[in-house]
């Protein structure tokens, strides 16, 4: 069984106040009860709280399968929790939508900082880990958490390379730990990703044009001694969903 925080309000693009679901994500049909939010506080207890957001062009169902899996994987040990994050990151024609979701991405994680708050106050830690533009969501949430969030994992991120000290600076001084996995040989955010964040940035400027993708080259020094850049090597090739 696994926890999930959803901010999905429909089928695509619209985000809620985030509840609690609990149930088998990779069951076909997904089989998803809710739970109460004041029983998040007695879960989270005295427990590190690992909260891991997928990226852009994910359906609810991938959403639910994708992390149920990576839950599996992790392998959690019973004083840790793990709650994976739904958020409206897809559209009927995804490439179309690209620009836009950034508002999308950050209003959704701005919400998950003030859950956090409300209702993770009693535990022992709080992580994030991110995937793609779940990179925004993730550092929104940092940002609006009155809680120190012990370490936060962007992988894949499709946010530009600066975004740790210009954009997202007070969510870097509210973390203990950043660390970022790029790839040079991500071919989605290579070729993918700038006319897309071009666009966005057109539409709502918050970074420097033509910056590349915190996801390819890693973070743009200087970025202070709590960020931990990793690269992977390009040999063999791993690619943006690998």
């Amino acid at each position: 069984m696994t926890y999930f925080v959803n901010l999905r309000a429909g089928p695509y693009g619209s985000v809620c106040d985030p509840y609690v679901l609990e149930g088998d994500g990779t069951a076909t049909p997904p089989a998803m009860t809710s739970v109460f939010r004041n029983a998040l506080p007695i879960l989270a207890k005295g427990k590190d709280v690992l909260l891991a957001a997928h990226g852009f062009n994910v359906s609810y169902e991938n959403g639910l399968c994708s992390l149920g899996h990576l839950e599996a994987a992790l392998n959690m040990r019973r004083n840790e929790l793990f709650l994976g994050v739904l958020w409206p990151g897809d559209w009927v024609i995804p490439a179309i939508n690209y620009p836009f979701e950034y508002k999308i991405a950050s209003h959704g994680g701005a919400l998950l900082g003030g859950f956090c708050n409300r209702w993770l106050a009693r535990a022992h830690s709080i992580s994030f880990l991110s995937h793609s533009l779940g990179a925004r969501v993730v550092l929104e949430a940092i940002k609006a958490s009155v809680l120190p969030i012990r370490r936060a994992c962007i992988t894949a991120g499709a946010i530009s390379a600066d975004c740790l000290t210009v954009g997202y600076k007070g969510a870097t001084k509210n973390c203990g730990e950043i660390r970022t996995l790029s790839s040079m040989m991500d071919l989605v955010l290579e070729f993918a990703y700038p006319p897309g964040d071009l666009m966005a940035d057109i539409l709502d400027p918050d970074h420097a044009p033509f910056e590349p993708a915190l996801g390819r080259g890693g973070p743009i020094a200087p970025h202070g001694p709590t960020v931990l850049p990793s690269e992977i090597a390009d040999s063999p090739p791993y690619g943006h969903y690998d």
